[in-house]
């Protein structure tokens, strides 16, 4: 049972790629975390891609509009689809870093609508799932309140690598806490 009055320590920042949006359907193609303090200080990072039948992830691709606006990411996927490591490998390596910062305290998920990268992690690394907390800290939650009630936007880089993505969520969740700060 999780002690809901402990106080997280640290966030496990995660961003996947994958050929859509579908955990079923759609599959894994590179995962990203980094392991921050609350003050956004990184303690380790993980990178890695996942090793993926060249035919599942074309079929895939080609029934997601995103991958035809961005063909230089799909080109970069698929010419290095064999450079992956397996989805067992990439789950127990994901653990192994989970528990060495984190111990027993449940990981705290953190980026950019995460809900869904956590929808994919439930179906396609079950065993690292059980070592999350079962709150998370959705940036796009903030970003919702910035726009609608104070009409603040982040511009950010439309990059869609798993690391960059991570680093574009911390610095518009940072950006959103100094904009806060600055207005008291």
């Amino acid at each position: 049972m999780i002690n809901k009055k402990a106080h997280p320590t640290k966030l496990l920042w995660m961003d996947l790629e994958m050929t859509g949006l579908e955990s079923e359907k759609d599959v894994l193609l590179e995962v990203a975390v980094e392991i921050t303090d609350f003050s956004f200080k990184t303690i380790d990072t993980y990178e890695a891609r996942f090793q993926q039948d060249k035919k599942t992830v074309l079929d895939r691709m080609q029934k997601n509009i995103w991958w035809r606006d961005f063909p230089e990411n799909r080109d970069d996927f698929v010419d290095r689809l064999n450079e992956g490591k397996s989805l067992d490998v990439i789950e127990k390596e994901l653990i192994e870093i989970t528990k060495k910062h984190f111990g027993d305290e449940p990981a705290v998920l953190a980026g950019n609508s995460i809900h869904n990268d956590r929808n994919f992690v439930k179906y396609w690394l079950p065993n690292f799932d059980l070592k999350l907390h079962y709150r998370m800290l959705d940036v796009s939650a903030l970003k919702v309140l910035m726009q609608g009630k104070y009409g603040v936007e982040f511009e950010k880089k439309e990059v869609h690598r798993a690391f960059d993505d991570i680093q574009a969520s911390v610095a518009e969740l940072q950006f959103y806490l100094d904009w806060l700060k600055a207005s008291k």
